[in-house]
Protein backbone atom coordinates (compact mmCIF):
# COMPACT_ATOMS: atom_id res chain seq x y z
CA UNK A 1 0.00 0.00 0.00
CA UNK A 2 1.38 3.37 -1.03
CA UNK A 3 1.54 5.84 1.84
CA UNK A 4 0.12 9.34 1.23
CA UNK A 5 2.65 12.14 0.93
CA UNK A 6 3.22 14.04 4.17
CA UNK A 7 3.96 17.67 4.99
CA UNK A 8 7.69 17.93 5.68
CA UNK A 9 9.34 21.30 6.35
CA UNK A 10 13.10 21.67 6.50
CA UNK A 11 16.43 21.50 4.69
CA UNK A 12 18.40 18.33 4.01
CA UNK A 13 22.15 18.66 3.55
CA UNK A 14 22.77 15.98 0.93
CA UNK A 15 26.20 14.79 -0.22
CA UNK A 16 25.36 14.16 -3.87
CA UNK A 17 27.25 11.37 -5.65
CA UNK A 18 28.80 11.65 -9.10
CA UNK A 19 26.63 10.76 -12.07
CA UNK A 20 23.31 11.99 -10.70
CA UNK A 21 21.51 15.17 -11.75
CA UNK A 22 20.24 17.61 -9.14
CA UNK A 23 16.63 17.00 -10.20
CA UNK A 24 17.10 13.24 -9.83
CA UNK A 25 18.56 13.78 -6.36
CA UNK A 26 15.51 15.85 -5.40
CA UNK A 27 13.16 13.14 -6.66
CA UNK A 28 15.02 10.49 -4.67
CA UNK A 29 14.95 12.57 -1.47
CA UNK A 30 11.26 13.39 -1.94
CA UNK A 31 10.44 9.68 -2.17
CA UNK A 32 12.67 8.74 0.77
CA UNK A 33 11.07 11.35 3.04
CA UNK A 34 7.64 10.74 1.51
CA UNK A 35 7.36 14.53 1.22
CA UNK A 36 4.64 16.49 -0.52
CA UNK A 37 6.97 19.16 -1.89
CA UNK A 38 10.73 19.40 -2.49
CA UNK A 39 13.27 21.40 -4.50
CA UNK A 40 17.00 22.06 -4.63
CA UNK A 41 18.93 25.28 -4.04
CA UNK A 42 21.05 25.49 -7.18
CA UNK A 43 22.08 22.96 -9.80
CA UNK A 44 25.11 20.78 -9.21
CA UNK A 45 26.24 19.10 -12.44
CA UNK A 46 25.96 15.28 -12.64
CA UNK A 47 29.76 15.27 -13.04
CA UNK A 48 30.17 16.96 -9.64
CA UNK A 49 29.77 15.65 -6.10
CA UNK A 50 29.18 17.30 -2.75
CA UNK A 51 26.79 19.56 -0.94
CA UNK A 52 23.31 19.90 -2.43
CA UNK A 53 20.84 21.42 0.06
CA UNK A 54 17.35 20.07 -0.63
CA UNK A 55 14.34 22.03 0.62
CA UNK A 56 11.09 20.44 1.76
CA UNK A 57 7.71 22.14 2.18
CA UNK A 58 7.88 25.63 3.65
CA UNK A 59 11.66 25.74 3.17
CA UNK A 60 11.17 25.93 -0.62
CA UNK A 61 9.91 29.49 -0.12
CA UNK A 62 13.39 30.59 0.96
CA UNK A 63 15.60 28.60 -1.42
CA UNK A 64 16.71 31.74 -3.26
CA UNK A 65 18.95 32.68 -0.35
CA UNK A 66 21.05 29.58 -1.06
CA UNK A 67 20.86 30.23 -4.81
CA UNK A 68 22.37 33.68 -4.20
CA UNK A 69 24.94 32.49 -1.63
CA UNK A 70 28.69 32.12 -2.06
CA UNK A 71 29.76 28.56 -2.81
CA UNK A 72 32.94 26.67 -2.04
CA UNK A 73 34.52 23.98 -4.23
CA UNK A 74 37.51 21.66 -4.37
CA UNK A 75 38.47 21.26 -8.02
CA UNK A 76 40.95 18.89 -9.63
CA UNK A 77 42.45 20.15 -12.90
CA UNK A 78 44.33 18.23 -15.57
CA UNK A 79 47.05 20.53 -16.90
CA UNK A 80 48.59 20.29 -20.36
CA UNK A 81 45.35 19.46 -22.20
CA UNK A 82 42.08 21.06 -23.22
CA UNK A 83 38.48 19.83 -23.27
CA UNK A 84 35.66 21.08 -25.49
CA UNK A 85 33.33 21.05 -22.46
CA UNK A 86 35.84 22.00 -19.78
CA UNK A 87 35.58 18.57 -18.15
CA UNK A 88 36.12 14.87 -18.87
CA UNK A 89 32.96 14.57 -20.99
CA UNK A 90 34.30 16.67 -23.87
CA UNK A 91 36.71 16.11 -26.74
CA UNK A 92 40.26 16.23 -25.36
CA UNK A 93 43.13 17.89 -27.23
CA UNK A 94 46.78 18.44 -26.39
CA UNK A 95 47.90 21.60 -24.63
CA UNK A 96 51.28 23.16 -23.90
CA UNK A 97 54.16 22.54 -21.51
CA UNK A 98 53.14 22.21 -17.88
CA UNK A 99 54.83 24.54 -15.37
CA UNK A 100 56.71 22.65 -12.67
CA UNK A 101 57.27 25.56 -10.29
CA UNK A 102 54.54 25.72 -7.63
CA UNK A 103 55.27 29.40 -7.07
CA UNK A 104 54.45 30.21 -10.69
CA UNK A 105 51.13 28.37 -10.42
CA UNK A 106 50.26 30.01 -7.10
CA UNK A 107 50.98 33.46 -8.55
CA UNK A 108 48.69 32.72 -11.51
CA UNK A 109 45.88 31.75 -9.14
CA UNK A 110 46.19 35.03 -7.24
CA UNK A 111 45.55 36.95 -10.46
CA UNK A 112 42.00 35.53 -10.56
CA UNK A 113 40.96 36.92 -7.18
CA UNK A 114 38.34 39.65 -6.99
CA UNK A 115 35.59 40.84 -9.33
CA UNK A 116 35.78 39.72 -12.96
CA UNK A 117 33.57 38.72 -15.86
CA UNK A 118 32.97 35.24 -17.17
CA UNK A 119 31.23 33.95 -20.28
CA UNK A 120 28.93 31.00 -19.42
CA UNK A 121 29.80 27.78 -21.27
CA UNK A 122 27.62 26.33 -24.00
CA UNK A 123 27.43 23.13 -21.99
CA UNK A 124 25.25 24.66 -19.26
CA UNK A 125 21.61 24.60 -18.15
CA UNK A 126 21.11 28.25 -19.14
CA UNK A 127 18.35 28.59 -21.70
CA UNK A 128 18.16 30.34 -25.05
CA UNK A 129 14.61 30.78 -26.34
CA UNK A 130 13.46 28.18 -23.82
CA UNK A 131 16.03 25.56 -24.89
CA UNK A 132 18.89 24.56 -22.52
CA UNK A 133 22.17 25.55 -24.12
CA UNK A 134 23.71 22.12 -23.53
CA UNK A 135 21.09 20.70 -25.93
CA UNK A 136 22.12 23.23 -28.55
CA UNK A 137 25.77 22.37 -27.94
CA UNK A 138 25.06 18.67 -28.54
CA UNK A 139 23.66 19.65 -31.94
CA UNK A 140 26.84 21.53 -32.75
CA UNK A 141 25.09 24.89 -32.36
CA UNK A 142 26.92 27.71 -30.60
CA UNK A 143 25.20 30.95 -29.66
CA UNK A 144 26.58 34.21 -28.34
CA UNK A 145 26.54 34.49 -24.54
CA UNK A 146 26.69 37.69 -22.56
CA UNK A 147 29.55 37.96 -20.01
CA UNK A 148 28.34 37.94 -16.42
CA UNK A 149 29.87 39.59 -13.37
CA UNK A 150 31.32 37.17 -10.81
CA UNK A 151 33.69 37.38 -7.85
CA UNK A 152 36.39 34.91 -6.89
CA UNK A 153 36.83 35.36 -3.14
CA UNK A 154 39.33 32.54 -2.55
CA UNK A 155 41.45 30.53 -4.98
CA UNK A 156 44.25 28.57 -3.33
CA UNK A 157 46.48 25.71 -4.39
CA UNK A 158 46.04 22.48 -2.41
CA UNK A 159 48.57 20.43 -4.38
CA UNK A 160 50.50 20.25 -7.64
CA UNK A 161 51.78 16.85 -8.77
CA UNK A 162 52.78 16.34 -12.38
CA UNK A 163 49.82 17.29 -14.55
CA UNK A 164 47.32 17.39 -11.67
CA UNK A 165 46.49 20.63 -9.90
CA UNK A 166 44.04 20.69 -6.97
CA UNK A 167 42.59 24.02 -5.85
CA UNK A 168 40.07 25.28 -3.30
CA UNK A 169 37.76 28.07 -4.45
CA UNK A 170 35.10 30.27 -2.87
CA UNK A 171 33.07 32.08 -5.51
CA UNK A 172 29.97 34.18 -6.00
CA UNK A 173 26.74 32.87 -7.49
CA UNK A 174 26.78 32.23 -11.21
CA UNK A 175 30.44 31.19 -11.35
CA UNK A 176 31.26 28.21 -13.57
CA UNK A 177 34.25 26.34 -12.16
CA UNK A 178 34.75 24.60 -15.53
CA UNK A 179 35.31 27.97 -17.17
CA UNK A 180 37.55 29.08 -14.32
CA UNK A 181 39.64 25.91 -14.79
CA UNK A 182 39.99 26.60 -18.50
CA UNK A 183 41.00 30.19 -17.81
CA UNK A 184 43.62 29.04 -15.29
CA UNK A 185 45.04 26.70 -17.91
CA UNK A 186 45.27 29.49 -20.46
CA UNK A 187 46.96 31.82 -17.97
CA UNK A 188 49.58 29.10 -17.40
CA UNK A 189 49.99 28.64 -21.15
CA UNK A 190 49.31 24.91 -21.03
CA UNK A 191 45.54 24.50 -21.06
CA UNK A 192 43.48 22.74 -18.39
CA UNK A 193 40.16 21.04 -17.74
CA UNK A 194 38.31 19.61 -14.75
CA UNK A 195 38.68 15.95 -13.86
CA UNK A 196 36.81 16.20 -10.54
CA UNK A 197 34.67 18.78 -8.76
CA UNK A 198 33.27 18.72 -5.25
CA UNK A 199 31.07 21.41 -3.69
CA UNK A 200 32.26 21.89 -0.14
CA UNK A 201 29.99 24.68 1.07
CA UNK A 202 27.06 26.91 0.20
CA UNK A 203 26.01 29.83 2.35
CA UNK A 204 26.63 28.75 5.94
CA UNK A 205 26.33 25.02 5.20
CA UNK A 206 29.30 22.64 5.02
CA UNK A 207 29.58 19.29 3.23
CA UNK A 208 31.18 17.81 6.36
CA UNK A 209 27.71 17.79 7.92
CA UNK A 210 25.98 16.39 4.84
CA UNK A 211 24.62 12.84 4.56
CA UNK A 212 25.07 10.42 1.67
CA UNK A 213 22.31 8.36 0.06
CA UNK A 214 23.64 5.23 1.73
CA UNK A 215 23.63 6.82 5.18
CA UNK A 216 20.09 8.14 4.75
CA UNK A 217 18.72 4.84 3.49
CA UNK A 218 20.17 3.05 6.52
CA UNK A 219 18.35 5.39 8.96
CA UNK A 220 14.91 5.15 10.46
CA UNK A 221 12.34 7.78 9.39
CA UNK A 222 12.73 9.59 12.71
CA UNK A 223 16.52 9.67 12.34
CA UNK A 224 16.22 11.13 8.87
CA UNK A 225 13.75 13.77 10.04
CA UNK A 226 16.19 14.65 12.82
CA UNK A 227 18.77 15.71 10.21
CA UNK A 228 16.54 18.40 8.74
CA UNK A 229 17.52 22.01 9.35
CA UNK A 230 14.85 24.62 10.03
CA UNK A 231 13.77 26.70 7.00
CA UNK A 232 15.18 29.79 8.71
CA UNK A 233 18.71 28.41 8.21
CA UNK A 234 18.45 29.30 4.53
CA UNK A 235 18.28 33.01 5.43
CA UNK A 236 20.62 32.89 8.43
CA UNK A 237 22.83 35.62 6.94
CA UNK A 238 20.04 38.21 7.20
CA UNK A 239 19.63 40.41 10.31
CA UNK A 240 16.65 39.63 12.54
CA UNK A 241 13.84 41.68 14.06
CA UNK A 242 11.27 40.63 16.70
CA UNK A 243 7.64 41.79 16.51
CA UNK A 244 5.09 42.03 19.28
CA UNK A 245 1.73 40.26 19.00
CA UNK A 246 -0.08 43.09 17.18
CA UNK A 247 2.80 43.74 14.78
CA UNK A 248 3.16 40.03 14.01
CA UNK A 249 -0.56 39.64 13.34
CA UNK A 250 -0.53 42.70 11.10
CA UNK A 251 2.38 41.47 8.98
CA UNK A 252 1.02 37.95 8.79
CA UNK A 253 -2.22 39.35 7.37
CA UNK A 254 -0.60 41.43 4.65
CA UNK A 255 -0.61 44.77 6.44
CA UNK A 256 2.35 47.12 6.98
CA UNK A 257 3.25 47.26 10.68
CA UNK A 258 5.29 50.06 12.20
CA UNK A 259 8.31 49.34 14.40
CA UNK A 260 9.97 52.00 16.51
CA UNK A 261 13.46 50.71 15.66
CA UNK A 262 15.14 52.45 12.72
CA UNK A 263 16.01 49.59 10.38
CA UNK A 264 18.09 49.79 7.21
CA UNK A 265 15.92 51.10 4.41
CA UNK A 266 15.14 48.52 1.67
CA UNK A 267 17.00 45.81 3.58
CA UNK A 268 15.53 42.35 4.17
CA UNK A 269 15.09 40.98 7.70
CA UNK A 270 14.27 37.65 9.29
CA UNK A 271 11.12 38.22 11.34
CA UNK A 272 10.28 36.48 14.64
CA UNK A 273 7.35 36.76 16.99
CA UNK A 274 7.70 37.13 20.76
CA UNK A 275 7.81 33.34 21.09
CA UNK A 276 10.97 33.38 18.91
CA UNK A 277 9.14 31.60 16.07
CA UNK A 278 10.42 32.34 12.56
CA UNK A 279 7.65 34.05 10.58
CA UNK A 280 9.45 34.75 7.32
CA UNK A 281 11.22 37.56 5.51
CA UNK A 282 10.16 41.23 5.40
CA UNK A 283 11.64 44.37 3.88
CA UNK A 284 12.17 47.49 5.95
CA UNK A 285 11.19 50.97 4.76
CA UNK A 286 11.97 54.28 6.43
CA UNK A 287 8.93 55.87 8.07
CA UNK A 288 8.71 59.67 7.99
CA UNK A 289 7.21 59.54 11.48
CA UNK A 290 10.29 57.74 12.80
CA UNK A 291 11.18 54.08 12.98
CA UNK A 292 10.40 51.77 10.07
CA UNK A 293 7.59 49.93 8.36
CA UNK A 294 7.75 46.34 7.21
CA UNK A 295 6.36 44.77 4.05
CA UNK A 296 6.10 41.07 3.33
CA UNK A 297 8.71 39.41 1.13
CA UNK A 298 8.01 35.74 1.90
CA UNK A 299 6.17 34.30 4.86
CA UNK A 300 5.86 30.92 6.51
CA UNK A 301 2.36 29.47 6.65
CA UNK A 302 0.93 30.78 9.95
CA UNK A 303 0.32 28.38 12.84
CA UNK A 304 -3.32 27.42 13.33
CA UNK A 305 -5.34 30.20 14.90
CA UNK A 306 -2.98 33.08 14.10
CA UNK A 307 -5.07 34.45 11.24
CA UNK A 308 -7.91 35.45 13.57
CA UNK A 309 -8.24 39.11 14.47
CA UNK A 310 -5.97 40.23 17.26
Amino acid sequence: MKLPRRAVDGVLRLDKPEGLSSNSAVGWAKRLFNAEKAGHTGTLDPFATGLLPICFGEATKFSRFMLDAEKGYRATLRLGARSSTGDTEGDISAGGSIPTDAGTVAQALVSFLGPRTQIPPMHSALKRDGVPMYKLARQGIEVEREPRAITVHVLGMVSLAGNELVVDALVSKGTYIRVLAQDIGESLGCGAYLTALRRTSTGGMDVKKAATFEQLEAMSPDQRDGLLQAPEQLAAALPAVTLDLAQAWSLQNGQVPHVTERLNDSAEYRVHDTAARFMGIAMAHDDSAGGSRLTVVRMMAPPLGTTETA
